[in-house]
């Protein structure tokens, strides 16, 4: 698939984070202790996985990096001025946890499933 696709599905992932963040009455977390926090790094990895394997440039990825983690931080402080949702350090670090999580992961064989998808498996 051309790369600009995989861009749209990024940020059409991005906007489903910022969505599924700031509404109202978000969908209940699995029902175990700190599933949420479990949610949070598991979004955040996925995406910083995602865009590693967009932007392969080590300079790119330090910029995505920072963009991320000032994302769940935002998001965070957004929530808090809701009036319907809860400002939590947990979450932010849960969310940075889950930033470098993907950037480890994108290190391994792992970051290049995108690649070998466009490549048909080649």
């Amino acid at each position: 698939m051309p790369r600009k696709v995989w861009l749209s599905f990024g940020w059409l992932w991005v906007a489903a984070v910022f969505y599924l963040s700031l509404m109202p009455h978000p969908p209940e977390p699995v029902p175990f202790d700190g599933a949420d926090k479990l949610e949070h790094a598991l979004a955040y990895a996925l995406l910083m996985l995602w865009f590693c394997q967009v932007y392969v440039e080590r300079r790119t990825r330090i910029r995505l990096t920072l963009s991320l983690l000032a994302m769940g931080v935002g998001i965070e402080i957004l929530q808090g001025m809701s009036g319907y949702r809860h400002f939590e350090y947990a979450d932010m670090l849960a969310n940075s946890t889950g930033v470098l999580l993907g950037w480890g992961l994108a290190q391994t064989r792992t970051g290049c499933v995108l690649k070998m998808l466009g490549n048909n498996g080649k």
